[in-house]
């Protein structure tokens, strides 16, 4: 069920209705706001819907989940609070299904699996560790994944993560030997051109929170001569 149409605010929309608007996030965009004091997601949107529905007074735009500013992908916001909290509730049941594609710059061995590592945040670097027994701060992270597509030099995985921890894609993949292409942080041999990081939400499934139907999201990979490539190959 995808739904897209872009707004003069470049804001890619790929379904809205009364309780939910999601979006397909462009790598660099915030989903809600932090410390460097740039203008979030949630707030844009509240301020394109206020202007195209004439709104006079505030504007509901929760936060249900986030990704990281270097990723791109699918981004559901809730418009009402009912909408808001019965989608966390979803989300702390672990009944959000969401799908990644990561182009990274080996090819994983074996070609599908899973990986099962113990993290811990660094609040200073923003950045998480790989532990290879439990230790004081640690969370166990969990995801799988399988190679779709290569290359001469990258390769398309699907990743379906278990668990959601800090960078969990990020450190885990990079810890496998799988780094994301453009991953500085994570070890990549150079960046991007564009500073994004070449991982994609790609797919996001959950009940929608009043009528109770699945919502199947998809969104559109970015404007990129690898990405098409690569899309050309699974599609």
């Amino acid at each position: 069920m995808t739904r897209v149409h872009t707004t003069p605010s470049n804001i890619q929309i790929i379904y809205e209705d009364n309780h939910l608007i999601a979006v397909n996030k462009r790598s660099g965009d915030l989903v809600q706001g932090d410390k460097s004091g740039d203008p979030p997601l949630s707030e844009i949107i509240k301020e394109f819907i206020k202007r195209r529905d004439n709104k006079p007074g505030n504007v509901f735009c929760g936060v249900i989940h986030r990704i990281d500013r270097p990723v791109s992908g699918v981004v559901v916001f809730a418009k009402t609070s009912k909408a808001l909290s019965r989608m966390n509730a979803q989300l702390k049941e672990k009944s959000f299904q969401k799908t990644y594609w990561a182009i990274v710059e080996k090819e994983p061995s074996p070609t599908s699996g899973k990986l099962f590592n113990f993290l811990k945040k660094n609040e200073a670097k923003n950045k998480s560790f790989t532990y290879k027994k439990e230790e004081s701060g640690c969370k166990k992270a969990e995801l799988s994944y399988s190679l779709l597509a290569k290359s001469d030099r990258f390769f398309l995985l699907s990743v379906l993560p278990i668990t959601g921890r800090h960078h969990q894609i990020r450190v885990q993949l990079s810890f496998n030997g799988t780094i994301i292409k453009g991953d500085l942080k994570y070890g990549a041999k150079r960046s991007n051109k564009d500073g994004s990081i070449s991982l994609h939400a790609r797919e996001l499934t959950f009940i929608h929170p009043t009528q109770k139907t699945e919502i199947n999201l998809i969104a559109d990979v970015p404007k990129d001569e690898l990405w098409n490539f690569f899309v050309n190959k699974v599609i």
